[in-house]
């Protein structure tokens, strides 16, 4: 039988009851536009971690210090204080696969600028901080080296803290408050945005470790290392050679337990795309089982034609059409059925992915690869669930059909 004609033919069988095959067909439909709109907020998902992670760089490592342990009883990450000023220059003298180093000190504040006021984050942070963390300066300037030395009361606002506080108004030279202590404002960053819904990057003023040492937290250690390695590279190279410095200045004996922790931005995002990736495949498995159901919906509704076209088989049959035929006709009924639905499956899918994106902060992506394969298991369905109904029709003894009221 040519496959044309049979193809035309099945048009003509399910245009006799528009409805009912819309009905059948409406399970596949909502299954593919399921499936690519999951899959695209999955995709999207991961995209955006991966950009996060790309604007912090992947050569980015951090060093932090270790948990405290005492009669048995940890006291969790980063309980220790045994991080200095000269841990950190001693990772940048002896270590040739560091290229630059932030120490660091965090803190939070309420600030106050006239009348107005803001709590937010203190970084307290190395002079080559904006290097390391790939995120430029907007206005003025970044402090230098010479203000982290002499302890100055500088800072750099960022977008969120310069609008609460200067509503659009020029704020370099201007004179801020924390905890009481007069800042001096020389420069303001670009705007980062959120990261992942969790916090706003921008809500936050830089200011020299050291001075956040010696004016806020009273203290003479840091909190953290932010090391940017020459390149991705030979950021493992890095990681090896900052964890034997660490070990050597601390006195840790060889076999002891370090008392720091040193972390690979690439193994971080590695594990945060793998975790997408996961995420993705949940996401697709979960709504493609509706497309399952609509494939017993197209099982179903082949039984009844069967059932209500048996005349019609028994004609045909002493006609001349084989067994191979009659398999064939049915069969492609029910293929016909579910591409049209993958078809107007993939418009749904896509167009809801783009409503999704247009009207929420999610990002989505629809690849060709999800379509495809979208529409490709929308086929497979109407295959599996249509060959007994149509095997079915195709046994159908001739003279029984003939006389099939």
């Amino acid at each position: 039988m040519n496959i044309f004609r049979t193809i035309k033919i099945a048009l003509k069988a399910l245009g006799r009851n528009k409805m009912r095959s819309f009905l059948t067909a409406l399970g596949i439909i909502i299954g593919v536009g399921a499936v690519i709109a999951m899959v695209s907020i999955g995709q999207g998902a991961k995209a955006e971690v991966e950009k996060r992670f790309s604007e912090m760089g992947t050569n980015l490592l951090f060093v932090r210090p270790g948990s405290r342990s005492y009669r048995g009883r940890h006291g969790g990450s980063s309980s220790y204080e045994n991080l200095t000023e000269a841990d950190a220059e001693a990772i940048l003298e002896n270590c040739d696969a560091v290229n630059y180093i932030s120490p660091n000190v965090n803190s939070r504040a309420q600030i106050i600028y006239r009348n107005k006021n803001w709590n937010t984050s203190i970084y307290g942070t190395g002079h080559d901080y904006p290097i390391i963390r790939n995120w430029e300066v907007e206005e003025g300037e970044f402090f230098s080296e010479q203000h982290v030395k002499s302890a100055r009361k500088v800072c750099i606002l960022g977008s969120e803290v310069n609008q609460n506080l200067f509503e659009g108004a020029n704020p370099l030279g201007q004179i801020i408050r924390m905890n009481k202590i007069p800042f001096r404002v020389i420069g303001t960053m670009e705007s980062k945005g959120e990261s992942g819904g969790w916090f706003n990057r921008d809500d936050v003023i830089f200011i020299p470790y050291t001075t956040a040492q010696m004016r806020l937290l009273g203290i003479d250690h840091i909190q953290s290392v932010d090391v940017s390695a020459i390149s991705m590279d030979r950021s493992a190279e890095a990681m090896a050679q900052i964890e034997e410095v660490l070990r050597i200045r601390h006195k840790i004996a060889p076999g002891a337990e370090d008392d720091f922790n040193v972390r690979n931005m690439s193994d971080i995002a590695e594990g945060a795309s793998e975790a997408t990736g996961i995420l993705t495949i949940l996401l697709g498995g979960i709504a493609s089982i509706s497309l399952l159901v609509g494939g017993i919906g197209i099982m179903n509704i082949m039984l009844v034609s069967v059932t209500e076209r048996i005349r019609e088989i028994g004609i045909r049959m002493s006609m001349g059409a084989r067994e191979k035929d009659i398999l064939y006709q049915f069969l492609t009924e029910a293929i016909v059925l579910s591409a049209l639905g993958g078809l107007l499956g993939i418009i749904l899918g896509v167009g809801s992915s783009q409503l999704i994106s247009h009207f929420s902060d999610m990002t989505t992506m629809v690849s060709f690869e999800s379509i495809a394969l979208a529409f490709i298991f929308a086929a497979s369905v109407g295959i599996f669930f249509g060959f007994y109904p149509a095997r079915k029709a195709s046994k159908l003894d001739p003279i029984d059909a003939l006389r099939y009221e």
